[in-house]
Formats: structure tokens, C-alpha cells, sequence
């Protein structure tokens, strides 16, 4: 036996105390670990140079193995494979070759998450200028990429993003004729409701040239062009002042390095008595490093903060944090539906890219989904004013019936 299959069978012992894993590995020999007992789930390794970079590498094999069917799972049970190996991520990092590449992926954070206005543009073309078919295949009618907001376990994608919407709304305290930015505007849905049903002036802005296409074509077909715009522009070239500013899903780009940066921007960009929101994935935890296939495959120069290292940036800008809501199981729950919707649809995303692109795709919506429901990732709701009385002193307005303009 060589010293990979042994090292691999130490890996194993060590990772995984919950639940039962089988792995048939390239000689035809069977590794297993867990509680026996347990519903197993069954793995299969098809040669010695993925065993070895899964040895060598973890975090980026497990992704790559798959996407190559390097790896393949009993029935393609995805997300019984991704629940174990979540459920059982924390119980490694005792182990030295895990200690010792976070640490690395530590030391490298600065540079990797160093976003100037190129390197941000190129990052954001990587994932988001992506066929605007392949989202439209998987996301709600609006396009909305980022967290529902579930009231109900019933609730429909589509109701849960106009929920979403809503509940940002109420944070705002909007008053028709307000400006209002909203920093990484994405495919235009949430200016143009705010436009639609609070009677603001919106100006969104987005590095992605294909979602700068669709919103402003969306603005004039729905008769809103007079009241919205959207722009391709970094937030460090905005020179103007907002009543109300808003960001949702794009924190998570901005890089470690530029948050001082940003937050000084915001505050400069924010009238006296304004209000801004800013909705971010964030880790239940302290601060760590991207996951190093996410990083690669999905969001290059992409981080998720921890709370405490944002509101430290946030505490030396001078500007007052009024509001923190942690949103816990809602993403888990939009990811399941995106999931089911990009299945649904699953030949159609082929003929756009091919069946690599989509192994990739369901491993990335799977491995989220996971990570919300069983590990440390949340979403974080930060209200951020200049001024102490710029907001309610209850959080009753929140939650009361919404006005809008219609």
C-alpha cells in the first residue's frame, strides 16, 4: 500500500465522526469512517492522482474531483455527501495540514482580496457576465441573486424575493423623491421596485456589462428611465450625495484590504440625515479565508466577513451602526430553490456550456446550500447612519404594513 493510501485512510479517520463514509479507492480497496450503522454514503476515487491531490489539497481536490468525475457518488447523492463533509468540517482543524493552510490562505488574504478598479472588473465579469440565460434558468422572474426572505416554509422564491425587497424597504424609511443608491445594482430588480413602489430616484451602479445592459433596458420597458439609472462604475468613482444608500450582495467583493475605504466612501456619499443597509453574506465566526475552489471557480477575490471585523471599520469611520439582523436559515432555503430550478433545467444549461460547467454549478449551489444550513454562514443586515436620530428609536417601523407609491 502506498503512503497516499495510507495518508488518505489517517485523513479519513480523523474528518469524519458523524454520519458513515465508504470510499472505494483506485485499487479497489474500501476505506470507510463514521458511525456504522448510519445511512453509509458511498464514494468512489477512479485513479491515484486525484487520491493524491485529495491528500495534498482538500478544499480545492474535493471540487475539481468532482466536476472531472474524478469522484463520483453512489446515485449522485451531492447533497448527502456535502451535509457529511460540512457537518464534519470543524472536527479537522486540528489536524496540521489543515492548521497550516489556513494559515497560508491567511497571510495571502491581503493579496488575494486586493481589488483595485481592473482587477474588481475582471473578478465581476468572471462570474456575473456569465449567460444571462443561465441565471434566468434558476433565478426568480426579478433576478434576484441574492438571499430570500422566507415567512413561511410555503412561501414560493418568487414571493420570498419580494419579501426580501420589502423588508429593505422598511430599513430605508423611504419618502417618495428620495435619491437612493444602490451599490452593485445587479440585473435592476431592486432599484426599479424601489423606483416603481416608493417613488425614488435610484441610481444603481455595477461593474457586470451584462447586467448594466439588461437594467437599463428593463427601466425603459417599464416606463421608469426618468427615475432610474444604472451606470458601469466602481463605488470609489461616486462623487454625489444620497439621501438613502443600499448594497446587497456585493460586500462579499469588496476585499478586507479596501473596507476602510469603502466605509468612508459610504459616508461621504451619505446625506446627514440618511440612512444606508448594507446586506451581506457573512460567517457566524470569527475571520478566515475563502474556501480556495470558491475562490478559483466561483468568486475570485471574493471574502465573507465576519461581523466583528466589519463593524471595526465601520466603529473608526465615525459613522453609527442603528441596526443588526442575522438572517440564519433563509439562504439555505434559496439555494434549495435555485438548486431545484437550475435541475429542472439541467439539459438547457448543457447546451449553453457543457456538462463540466454544470457539475461545477451543482457543486457550487449544493456546497452553499450546505454551508447555510449545517456550518457558519449567515446574512448579516447592517443599518449604518451619520446620525443618531436618523432613525426610529423602535424597531417597530420594520415591521409595519409597507407604504408604497401605487
Amino acid at each position: 500500500m502506498s503512503v497516499w493510501y495510507r495518508f488518505f485512510r489517517y485523513l479519513l479517520r480523523n474528518l469524519i465522526q458523524s454520519g458513515f463514509l465508504v470510499v472505494e479507492l483506485p485499487d479497489g480497496s474500501i476505506a470507510q469512517a463514521g458511525t456504522v450503522g448510519e445511512r453509509p454514503i458511498n464514494i468512489k476515487i477512479h485513479n491515484e492522482k486525484a487520491l493524491r491531490r485529495l491528500c495534498l489539497h482538500p478544499d480545492m481536490a474535493l471540487g475539481e474531483c468532482y466536476m472531472n468525475e474524478e469522484l463520483t457518488i453512489e446515485n449522485d447523492d451531492l447533497h448527502g455527501f456535502l451535509e457529511l463533509m460540512v457537518r464534519n468540517d470543524s472536527r479537522t482543524h486540528h489536524l496540521l495540514s489543515r492548521r497550516i493552510a489556513l494559515v497560508v490562505r491567511k497571510v495571502m488574504r491581503a493579496v488575494a482580496q486586493f481589488n483595485p478598479g481592473g482587477r474588481a472588473r475582471r473578478n465581476v465579469a468572471h462570474h456575473y457576465d456569465l449567460s444571462d440565460e443561465l441565471y434566468e434558468l434558476f433565478l426568480d422572474t426579478d433576478l434576484q441573486y441574492s438571499c430570500a426572505y422566507f415567512k413561511s416554509p410555503d412561501d414560493s422564491l418568487d414571493l420570498a424575493q419580494q419579501q426580501k425587497k420589502a423588508h429593505i424597504a422598511q430599513k430605508l424609511l423611504l419618502k417618495p423623491g428620495m435619491r437612493v443608491l444602490d451599490i452593485g445594482s445587479g440585473w435592476g430588480g431592486l432599484g426599479l421596485t424601489l423606483a416603481r413602489d416608493h417613488g425614488c430616484n435610484v441610481e444603481g451602479i455595477t461593474l457586470a456589462t451584462n447586467q448594466h445592459r439588461v437594467s437599463n433596458r428593463r427601466a425603459v420597458n417599464e416606463g421608469l428611465a426618468s427615475q432610474v439609472r444604472f451606470s458601469l462604475l466602481d463605488y470609489r468613482e461616486m462623487n454625489q450625495k444620497f439621501d438613502r444608500i443600499v448594497s446587497v450582495g456585493m460586500f462579499e467583493h469588496v476585499g478586507t484590504p479596501h473596507y476602510p475605504r469603502y466605509f468612508r466612501k459610504l459616508k461621504e456619499l451619505l446625506n446627514d440625515d440618511g440612512v444606508a443597509l448594507l446586506h451581506t453574506i457573512g460567517r457566524a465566526g470569527p475571520p478566515g479565508a475563502t474556501n480556495p475552489w470558491i475562490a478559483k471557480y466561483i468568486f475570485p477575490g471574493g471574502y465573507i466577513p465576519a461581523l466583528s471585523e466589519t463593524m471595526a471599520v465601520i466603529e473608526k469611520t465615525g459613522l453609527r451602526v442603528t441596526d443588526v439582523e442575522v438572517w440564519r436559515l433563509h439562504y439555505a432555503d434559496t439555494l434549495a430553490h435555485w438548486y431545484l430550478r437550475f435541475m429542472n433545467n439541467f439539459d438547457r444549461a448543457q447546451e449553453i456550456y457543457d456538462e463540466r460547467f454544470c457539475r461545477m454549478w451543482r457543486f457550487y449551489l449544493v456546497a452553499c446550500e450546505m454551508v447555510f444550513r449545517h456550518g457558519q454562514q449567515v446574512v448579516f443586515q447592517i443599518q449604518i447612519t451619520k446620525r443618531q436620530d436618523a432613525v426610529p428609536l423602535t424597531r417597530d417601523y420594520v415591521y409595519q404594513q409597507p407604504k408604497t407609491n401605487t
